[in-house]
């Protein structure tokens, strides 16, 4: 059904408007990369990282559906997912890690909160945290810099571990909802290549994921909150 159905267009992608096209892209279609979702082959890994460094969006899989990433430095990659989901720029993104030490390195965390981290890390659970002075500085002095704190992912799948270990640094990520969506269809590659690949430059195709979202644990006060019990819930 998926692929007879026309995907509504984002209002700044409509046509008459900038950048709009008859076929519905507004740049050449993405590399689609088919990657061992278990042994994931090195050079793909590497097509995707020159991709990120060199300011592009990727479609990456994770343990709660695919999601679009970009590197800390990729600002117009961060505008095209902005325009793409009508974002201003106040909505928070969250960080892909590699690791619970990197992750300390971009937010303060207390004893009990490393200490939860540690207890459901990796795995699909998104950390709000206080960022840190390390908060890279164009994070830090975006729109979303005031709210003081961070999401943080350190996703339990073995492509995007591997990504993030050969970028060597975290990435920025969001899910796969165009305005107005609420439940993102973001886990079935197939799907998620109809319906996403004309908005990124490459996708890490691993098979289908396991169904998001996350869930969501606030760890900037006093005692950790679970504000958002995914699919996969947690207890504190």
């Amino acid at each position: 059904m998926h692929g007879n159905v026309a995907e509504p267009r984002p209002k700044w992608l409509r046509q008459g408007s900038p950048g709009w096209h008859p076929s519905g892209h507004n740049r050449a279609m993405a590399e689609r990369l088919q990657v061992h979702p278990v042994n994931p082959q090195s050079r793909l890994i590497d097509k995707a990282v020159a991709v990120l460094k060199a300011g592009g969006l990727a479609l990456v899989p994770t343990d709660a559906g695919y999601a679009l990433a970009w590197s800390l430095d990729g600002k117009d990659a961060e505008e095209r997912v902005q325009r793409l989901r009508e974002l201003d720029s106040k909505h928070p993104f969250t960080l892909l890690c590699r690791q619970l030490s990197e992750a300390g390195r971009l937010a303060r965390l207390d004893d009990p909160a490393f200490r939860l981290m540690r207890s459901l890390t990796p795995g699909p659970c998104t950390f709000i945290l206080p960022a840190s002075s390390d908060l890279p500085k164009r994070i830090k002095n975006s729109g979303r810099s005031k709210r003081r704190d961070i999401g943080i992912r350190l996703p339990d799948h073995v492509v995007t571990r591997a990504l993030l270990e050969a970028m060597g640094e975290p990435l920025l990520s969001t899910s796969l909802l165009l305005p107005d969506e609420t439940d993102p269809e973001s886990h079935e590659a197939e799907v998620v290549a109809e319906r996403w690949l004309r908005w990124a430059d490459v996708m890490l195709d691993a098979e289908d994921c396991e169904p998001g979202p996350t869930s969501v644990v606030d760890c900037t006060g006093d005692l950790p909150e679970v504000i958002r019990q995914g699919f996969h819930p947690v207890s504190l």
